[in-house]
């Protein structure tokens, strides 16, 4: 085995096998999460972020399908990735 292959076959083992994605891939995902609730708010006529009185049915589905969404986004924070 010359030099070279030992040097890649080293560097190989150091090198982590997976990696956690982290805060970055949390805030695209939640990113993500938020346009679609934008999106959600606009079809249905209304304004993402003005508080009403009384929230019609439509934007409590809005709001309940922006907290699934933002939950897989935690289990993205703590997945393995390669």
């Amino acid at each position: 085995m010359n030099f070279k292959s030992l040097a890649l076959l080293l560097t190989a083992a150091a090198v982590p096998q997976a990696v956690v994605a982290g805060p970055l891939a949390y805030a695209i995902c939640q990113t993500g999460c938020n346009g679609l609730a934008v999106a959600c708010y606009a079809g249905a006529g209304f304004t993402f972020g003005v508080a009403l009185p009384a929230a019609p049915p439509v934007l409590v589905a809005c709001n309940v399908a922006l907290g699934g969404c933002m939950t897989a986004c935690a289990a993205v924070a703590l997945a393995p990735t390669l």
